[in-house]
């Protein structure tokens, strides 16, 4: 039997916040009182902190509910039939509907743009709490003998 361990890479914040720079495709966790949602959206990183945007609707609805947040990326690629690398990063942290008219200004500068043609106002900033940030390294590869 093989041991999990050697290929598996648990990796620092810094590490995990640069894997999550180089994409933009994501997963956003909110919850209300009994309601748990799961949204895909598009992101990017600045200043350690992951920013969206997003329309009027059930998300933005939420994060005024409740602040904590997870969120989710991961990229997988695959160098041969059974093996490749893959990383993903889970972020526990606090969202930030941005309200300042001087930030608002300054994330309109960022390359920041929806994927749909809809129009989108808000943007939403996600803090990382403290020790909230988790990120792994892959090794893949085919599965060992069983019996």
């Amino acid at each position: 039997m093989s041991d999990a361990s050697s290929y598996v890479t648990t990796l620092t914040d810094e590490q995990s916040l640069e894997l999550l720079a180089t994409k933009s495709f994501g997963r956003l966790v909110v919850r209300r009182t009994n309601d748990i949602d799961l949204f895909p959206l598009n992101y990017l990183v600045h200043n350690g902190k992951i920013l969206f945007r997003t329309a009027e609707g059930t998300k933005l609805f939420s994060l005024n509910l409740n602040e904590d947040v997870l969120f989710e990326a991961d990229h997988v690629e695959h160098t041969g039939e059974t093996s490749g690398d893959a990383w993903s990063v889970i972020v526990k942290g606090t969202a930030r509907i941005l309200r300042d008219s001087e930030e608002i200004n300054a994330a309109d500068q960022l390359p920041l743009t929806p994927w749909l043609p809809t129009l989108k106002y808000n943007y939403v900033e996600i803090t990382p709490d403290e020790g909230g940030i988790s990120g792994r390294k892959f090794a893949l590869g085919a599965e060992p003998e069983r019996y």
